[in-house]
C-alpha cells in the first residue's frame, strides 16, 4: 500500500500535499430525501400542509438552522427558532437511523484517498449529531474522523467557514484542500476558502449555474456520472508538485 509521503522508488507520492474535505448530505451520501421529509413533517405539524420536493430543492446546501430561519420568514411560523431546530433533527435523526446510503463511487473514492494516506475531513451544514449518526450508520466513521458541523463556525455555506475550519483541524493550507461538494453555495464556499473543488451536483438542473464555474471539476450528471477513478485521477494530474 503506498501512503501519502512516498511513491514507486521511494518518490513523494502525488497527492503528498493534498487534503480532501467532503460535504455530507447529497455528496458522500444520500439523504436529502430524510431532511425532505423530515422538513415536510415539521412544516405540516406548523400549519404549512403542501411543502413539495421541489420546494425542498430551494434549500439544498444550506445548514439547517438557516433554512428554518428562513421558512420562519416565508411562512410566518411563531415557534422559537431552537424550538424548531431541534424539532427538525429529532425528526431527521429517526429517519437516518433507519436508512441513510453511502454512494458506493463515493465511498470507493473515500477507500482509495485513505489508502494511499491522504486526509480528509467532512465538513457539513448539519448537526454534529445527525453527521454522527450517519457516518456511523454507514461505516464511513472508520475513514472520517475529522468532522466540523455548521454549529460549530460562525456562518454556515455559502460562507467558508465549516471549510476553513476542517483545514485547521487537519493542520493543512486551504490552498492544499480540495473540497467535494453536490450544491451551489459549497462550491461558492470553497472558492471563498481558495480551495479547489470537485462539484457533483444533487440537483441536475442546476449544473449550468454559475456557482459550479469556480470547480476544477465538474461531474453534469451528478452521482450518475461521478466515478471514483475519474476523481482520484484528477486530483493527481493536478497535485500541486511537492
Amino acid at each position: 500500500m503506498s501512503t501519502s509521503s512516498s511513491g514507486p522508488h521511494g518518490a513523494p507520492h502525488p497527492l503528498a500535499r493534498t487534503s480532501v474535505v467532503f460535504d455530507l448530505d447529497g455528496t458522500l451520501v444520500d439523504s436529502e430525501p430524510n431532511y425532505f421529509e423530515a422538513g415536510r413533517q415539521l412544516l405540516a405539524r406548523h400549519g404549512v400542509p403542501d411543502f413539495s420536493w421541489s420546494d425542498h430543492e430551494e434549500y439544498v446546501g444550506i445548514s439547517t438552522a438557516e433554512t428554518l430561519a428562513l421558512w420562519r420568514e416565508k411562512y410566518g411560523l411563531t415557534a422559537p427558532l431552537e424550538e424548531l431546530l431541534a424539532e427538525k433533527n429529532r425528526r431527521y435523526l429517526e429517519l437516518a437511523a433507519a436508512e441513510t446510503h453511502a454512494y458506493p463511487e463515493m465511498r470507493a473514492f473515500v477507500e482509495l484517498l485513505h489508502a494511499a494516506g491522504v486526509p480528509m475531513a467532512v465538513a457539513s451544514g448539519s448537526s454534529r449529531a445527525a453527521i454522527t449518526a450517519i457516518l456511523r450508520g454507514t461505516g464511513l466513521d472508520a475513514l472520517l474522523t475529522t468532522v466540523v458541523s455548521a454549529e460549530e463556525v460562525e456562518h454556515g455555506k455559502p460562507e467558508p467557514d465549516v471549510f476553513l475550519e476542517a483545514a485547521r483541524r487537519l493542520g493543512v493550507r486551504p490552498a492544499d484542500c480540495v473540497v467535494m461538494e453536490d450544491a451551489a453555495p459549497g462550491a461558492v464556499a470553497a472558492h471563498k476558502a481558495g480551495m479547489r473543488c470537485v462539484a457533483i451536483p444533487y440537483v441536475a438542473a442546476s449544473a449550468d449555474d454559475p456557482a459550479f464555474a469556480t470547480a476544477g471539476l465538474l461531474f453534469p450528471g451528478g452521482q450518475d456520472e461521478f466515478t471514483a477513478r475519474a476523481a482520484y485521477d484528477w486530483l493527481v494530474r493536478t497535485a500541486p508538485s511537492s
